[in-house]
């Protein structure tokens, strides 16, 4: 359990601290090679590659990937878990005190929520160093029982079984890396034989293709067919290799050395091989994937054309209804990446004068405001009949949150445009620590939009919680550069006195932007408890109700 938790901590501060630059180092590619790569570098980051599959199936939800990239990512990202694997199988036992130390220090002592990220990383490096060492502790006097070498035996001899509880254990525990790890540290104590050990792996790797699938399930066909063709892939190699290795008994061929490195060994070689044949043929999947999964018949692309209208005698069951709720979410999905699309290059307004480039602002939030409209056209003419209460409050509160992100998209096309063409009309410039500040503010939002996004797709509390919490952390920044720039017109600063008012609207801009795009968390922590109605104080002290 301390493996797992150790393996999730660190995922997800990896994840809160480095959101925004994993989103371009994924999307940034025109080579299936390049995106195999990145989806290599991030798994070995993130230490699992579940977790960069489901970004992958998220960017191609929104458009921002097509299949065969995503697909060489997510094989890519087998092989740096493989590679995580091998890192972590290293006698790093020296390292604990200091990572337990510094990593304690900064996540406990320090109010800056980077910080407090990084210290969380180090953190847990140093919880798995200390479960590993404890399963290994662990394992010793298990050896000696009589239990541990009857089912060892048993694996041993029938390895498809032992394939099948590898590929049970991956997905029980909801990490490869973890599975394998635990292998590992079995084997490297002689608790389980080599042979029995490569079936476990094997399985392992089938279990953790499994990961993905499970938790894309709610998604529309089209990024399901990744994790599917992952899987199939994955799922065949690991199967012909087990078969191979059992029939011709070439276990012993694959021990090369001592039996737990020998194994990392062949784990990181059935990747590496894997990721070199398939990324010859990832875009040539994409067919018999659309035959083994074909889109819906029903509804259309857009959600305007949907439903024809129906009377309150025709309501839809309860599977029509779910597929109205997933129509009207993978549409807010593509507002939430419109009016990310259209944030990015707002700042850069600021320093050069392009008026094309504003137009086209203004086009993409036309474009969001139609999509709203659709939205709303649509929700109303869903029969409220036989609907559940539940689907009635969330379709309302879809609705609700299109109105939020209609409200940013104006926020970024016409307020930070606006500020734009103000400081090339009254030629100012803002001074260079100011500057900066509004550039970390800016990048801080963007960072928030791929939050949004896991959290339209999947109703995941934890991201709604940390939606929350980089809300609080951006209204720090902003208030921390209002007073650096008050202190700076103290000091009579030329630059800020021209630019103070423009300095002042934009930092209110981004803070209200994300202000909207962070709302799509509050209706889950409501539903869980996690959030107050108000911060007021609900009971005043005696002394001040008798005054």
């Amino acid at each position: 359990m301390l493996l797992l938790f150790a393996v999730r901590f660190v995922r997800t501060g990896i994840e809160r601290r480095f959101g925004a630059m994993f989103e371009r180092l994924l999307t940034g590619h025109t080579s299936t090679v390049l995106a195999g790569l990145s989806g290599t570098a991030l798994a070995v980051v993130i230490q699992s590659s579940a977790a960069v599959a489901l970004l992958l199936t998220g960017f191609a939800a929104a458009g921002m990937v097509g299949f065969g990239f995503a697909l060489a990512g997510v094989l890519g990202a087998d092989l740096g878990s493989a590679l995580v694997v091998q890192l972590l199988s290293f006698d790093l036992r020296w390292l604990m005190p200091f990572l337990l130390a510094l990593g304690g220090w900064l996540y406990l002592k320090s109010d800056r929520n980077h910080t407090r990220l990084n210290g969380r990383i180090l953190l847990g490096i140093a919880f798995i160093l200390i479960s590993l060492q404890l399963l290994r502790d662990a394992v010793d006097p298990i050896r000696e029982s009589a239990f541990l070498p009857a089912v060892a035996g048993y694996l041993s001899t029938d390895y498809f079984a032992a394939f099948l509880v590898g590929a049970a254990l991956a997905f029980v525990m909801h990490s490869s890396v973890a599975a394998i790890l635990m292998c590992v540290a079995l084997v490297q104590v002689d608790a389980l034989p080599f042979a029995a050990g490569l079936s476990l792996m094997l399985g392992a790797n089938l279990g953790g293709a499994l990961i993905p699938i499970w938790l894309t399930r709610d998604l529309e066909p089209a990024p399901k067919r990744i994790p599917l063709a992952n899987f199939l892939l994955r799922g065949s190699a690991a199967l012909a290799c087990l078969m191979g290795i059992n029939l011709f008994g070439l276990s012993d061929m694959l021990l090369l050395g001592q039996p737990g490195q020998s194994l990392v060994t062949a784990h990181i070689a059935f990747n590496m091989a894997l990721v070199l044949i398939a990324l010859a043929f990832v875009a040539a999947m994409e067919r018999p994937m659309t035959w083994l999964l074909p889109d819906r018949e029903e509804p259309p692309a857009r959600i305007a054309d949907l439903f024809e209208p129906l009377s309150p005698l025709d309501a839809p069951n309860g599977s029509r209804a779910g597929l109205a709720m997933s129509s009207i979410r993978q549409e807010l999905l593509q507002m939430v990446t419109r009016v990310e699309r259209m944030l990015r290059p707002a700042l850069d307004l600021y320093e050069r004068d392009d008026s094309e480039a504003i137009a086209s602002l203004w086009q993409e939030d036309e474009k969001v405001n139609v999509q709203l409209t659709q939205i709303r056209q649509f929700v109303a003419r869903m029969p409220r009949q036989n609907m559940a209460k539940s689907d009635v409050k969330t379709a309302r509160a879809l609705v609700e949150y299109a109105i939020r992100v209609e409200a940013a998209g104006d926020i970024a096309s016409k307020r930070m445009t606006r500020c734009a063409q103000d400081k090339h009309e009254e030629r100012v410039s803002f001074s260079p620590a100011g500057w900066k500040e509004l550039s970390d503010l800016h990048m801080a939002v963007l960072e928030s939009f791929a939050l949004a996004r896991h959290i339209i797709l999947v109703d995941d509390l934890e991201c709604a919680r940390r939606l929350v919490l980089d809300k609080a952390e951006i209204k720090r920044l902003e208030r921390a550069s209002r007073k650096a720039h008050l202190k700076r017109l103290e000091r009579g600063t030329t630059e800020s006195f021209q630019s103070s008012d423009l300095h002042l609207e934009t930092l209110r801009a981004l803070r209200d932007l994300h202000g909207h795009i962070a709302s799509v968390a509050y209706p889950i922590l409501y539903r869980s408890g996690q959030i107050l109605e108000t911060r007021l104080v609900t009971e005043m002290k005696s002394e001040r109700v008798s005054d």
